[in-house]
């Protein structure tokens, strides 16, 4: 796993345009003999793994894309594709689900039921893979699904879920404001967008704030500001692109409307126009109560370090949410960090893993399926 993690380190792929990646899959699991669907939602690989005595069909799941990120560390495994790195584990994603492919090549008349191992493309952008690895089949005669993250800010040896709500809602933003521009010392003369998208980006604060129920869970992040050309011009325009993140789906429409409200009132204070846009990314991450019971158990008794290993909710977002949808299951994270809790964090230009935690993570998804599998 780890030669497997290191080589897809260095060659990273951004969403859709993992080609590299999805033939060393569909190679090493046509070398094992499973059956191998490749071009799943593009770029994604569906491997069926019939097993020699009856049970259920179990599906696990890693996304393979990597993030448009350089990366700053210095290690022999470090990027070689300038600007593009995987800064969120999903080359370890990849790794682990093919050491447990493996594992199930070499056990296959001892297994129950058929193991599905899905290597979806597109994680990290909206859309998402996972809705069109659904369209194009890959839960067709699947009765469970499962999967993994690997956590940085989690230390090793630890792993985590909880039932029902687990991870956010991902929704984005786009805002460009239009003004006048000028010289900078004539501003009477002039509407100045870095003015009015100053103001608003303290003003969409007040929405979590003084708008939302403080009992419930919501984010507003502005992650980007650009205005400006020079320090003695008035900027005619500016944009802010930022985040939302929820569970509740009358929070999530309570603060995307006032961000509407917010925005034309203070472009309409500042003189300006605007346009604004509103994503909505992947629904939230909700556990069935009996699989995450299910995977609690085995956290247990195989990561005693983390303790009843139920965690709080998490406002990052996944598009695992969608196999959720239509099947039961439980997503986990298990921890890869250090054990001061000082490692970079996921999307970081230095972020990396503790590689010892692919094992945690594969030996809980072969556990978890293998009960699964007989738990008709």
């Amino acid at each position: 796993m780890v030669k497997w993690r290191r080589h897809l380190h260095r060659h990273p792929e951004l969403s859709f345009q993992e080609r590299q990646t999805s033939d060393l899959i569909a190679g090493l699991l046509e070398q094992w003999g499973l059956e191998v669907r490749r071009g799943v939602a593009g770029t994604g690989i569906v491997g069926r793994l019939r097993g020699g005595l009856p049970g259920r069909s179990i599906a696990l799941r890693a996304d393979i894309d990597a993030l448009p990120i350089q990366d700053a560390k210095d290690c022999e495994y470090r990027s070689s594709v300038p600007g593009v790195m995987h800064a969120c584990g999903h080359d370890g994603h990849t790794a682990q689900l093919l050491g447990v492919a493996r594992y199930y090549s070499l056990h296959r008349e001892e297994t129950a039921g058929d193991r599905v191992f899905l290597f979806q493309p597109g994680e990290e952008v909206l859309p998402g893979g996972a809705i069109q690895m659904i369209a194009d089949g890959a839960l067709d005669e699947v009765d469970a699904i499962y999967g993994v993250h690997l956590w940085s800010p989690f230390p090793y040896g630890t792993a985590a879920t909880r039932a029902g709500e687990f991870m956010a809602t991902p929704d984005e933003f786009e805002i460009e404001i239009l003004g006048r521009g000028g010289h900078g010392g004539l501003p009477h003369e002039c509407r100045d967008a870095l003015l009015a998208g100053a103001s608003l980006i303290v003003a969409l604060q007040t929405i979590v704030s003084r708008s939302v129920n403080p009992l419930e869970a919501a984010v507003l992040s502005v992650g980007r500001f650009a205005a400006g050309s020079a320090n003695n011009v008035i900027a005619e325009s500016s944009r802010l692109t930022g985040t939302v993140r929820s569970f509740n789906p009358d929070v999530r429409a309570l603060v995307r409307s006032r961000m509407e409200e917010i925005v034309k009132h203070t472009c309409d204070m500042h003189g300006c126009e605007y346009r604004f846009r509103y994503f909505e990314g992947y629904p939230p991450v909700v556990n069935d109560s009996r699989e995450a019971a299910r995977v609690l158990r085995y956290i247990a008794e195989q990561l005693p370090d983390s303790g009843e290993g139920a965690c709080e909710r998490i406002m990052a977002g996944e598009d695992f949410s969608y196999y959720l949808q239509r099947k039961p299951g439980c997503f986990f994270f298990v921890g890869a960090g250090g054990p001061e809790g000082d490692s970079p964090p996921h999307h970081h230009p230095r972020f990396d893993i503790q590689e010892e935690a692919m094992l945690h993570a594969a030996r809980l998804l072969i556990a978890v399926a293998d009960d699964s599998a007989l738990d008709g």
